[in-house]
């Protein structure tokens, strides 16, 4: 040990750093290399792409006489294009649409109050409320030894008043 030591610490320093040139190199390198990959993969996409176009199926013969080519047009474009040549009446223009439609309708239906029958008091209420009514009360009971016709017409007096109390609760 040649160093002196002053105070617990050694007076030097290491005299090896990184050279500021070998940091600039290397990210220079870095871009280079980040450069020749992006090109790299244009020219595969491009291949692949004139590859695809030049072994593609043939166009259905439908799209070939509406003027729709799928294969070069925007999802908009041969929207348009369809709407304007395609025969009518068109039955059915876009089935995620319309089935999505659907189920917001029935969700709409299961989430708000309505009547079902007016003159024998049947109403429709949001299937969260009836699960809390039905958690609240239970499933009706029929009397002891009752069958058939007697049952049914036991449970439809059940429900008619549970409804008619459930809907005079709500007014």
């Amino acid at each position: 040990m040649s160093e002196t030591l002053k105070n617990g610490h050694h007076d030097s320093f290491e005299t090896e750093d990184l050279s500021p040139q070998g940091v600039f190199y290397f990210m220079a390198g870095l871009a280079i290399v980040g450069v020749v990959i992006y090109f790299i993969v244009i020219g595969m996409y491009k291949y692949l792409d004139a590859y695809d176009r030049k072994h593609a199926a043939p166009v259905n013969p439908m799209a070939v006489k509406t003027g729709v080519d799928p294969r070069v047009m925007t999802f908009p474009q041969a929207l348009s294009q369809i709407d304007n040549t395609f025969p009518k009446p068109v039955l059915e223009h876009s089935e995620q649409l319309q089935f999505r439609e659907v189920l917001e309708k029935q969700d709409q239906t299961l989430a708000t109050y309505d009547w079902v029958d007016q003159k024998q008091g049947i109403v429709r209420i949001p299937i969260d409320k009836a699960m809390e009514l039905l958690a609240q009360r239970g499933l009706p009971v029929l009397p002891q030894g009752a069958t058939g016709q007697v049952a049914r017409s036991a449970t439809k007096e059940t429900k008619a008043k549970a409804v008619a109390k459930k809907a005079t609760a709500n007014q």
